[in-house]
């Protein structure tokens, strides 16, 4: 039996062929640029002397920690996920890697692309698959109405477009910039 701190929270294991290089544009730049450099300023610093009182020094190897458990998270996430690159047979549906705009009950809209949870980004309108709202909206189709439960209670949304294209914001007026 698994104790609180033992079980962990299952995230999809998807993700755009976008999301997956920058993943491994990361991984690459931490590997090869990142970490060399920081191991230099570390050899530097070491050179000075006393490396008990050396800030430089304790901040580089600190640093370094953080860069290698970086890469090690990448490298293990990057051989784990598995590369959505195709569109759905029925497009008429909501599935992972779409762009959805739903309109609330005020008669606000809004559109989102449902991503892998290593790619969410606010700023961009993506929301991970694992999202309250992806849940909800997945398998539903135009014209379906959408329930997201809320901490604050529950939303209604209607949804009013399905897309499988890397589409660029809506110009309408009535779409909320985020």
């Amino acid at each position: 039996m698994e104790t609180p701190s033992q079980s962990k929270t299952k995230v999809a294991p998807y993700i755009t062929p976008q999301g997956q290089k920058r993943l491994s544009e990361e991984l690459s730049y931490l590997w090869k640029v990142k970490r060399p450099q920081v191991t230099r300023a570390v050899a530097e610093a070491a050179a000075m002397g006393d490396r008990s009182e050396n800030a430089e020094y304790i901040y580089g190897k600190k640093q370094l920690r953080q860069i290698d458990s970086r890469i090690r998270f990448l490298a293990k996430r990057l051989s784990e996920l598995i590369v959505v690159d195709r569109i759905p047979k029925d497009t008429s549906k909501v599935f992972f890697g779409a762009w959805v705009e739903i309109e609330d009950t005020e008669g606000n809209v809004n559109r989102y692309r449902i991503v892998g949870p290593d790619e969410f980004d606010p700023e961009k309108d993506f929301i991970s698959i694992d999202s309250p709202m992806a849940k909800a909206l997945l398998n539903r189709a135009e014209g379906d109405e959408v329930v997201v439960r809320r901490p604050d209670g529950n939303a209604v949304f209607v949804v009013t477009s399905i897309s499988y294209h890397s589409a660029k914001k809506s110009k309408s007026s009535k779409v909320q910039e985020r």
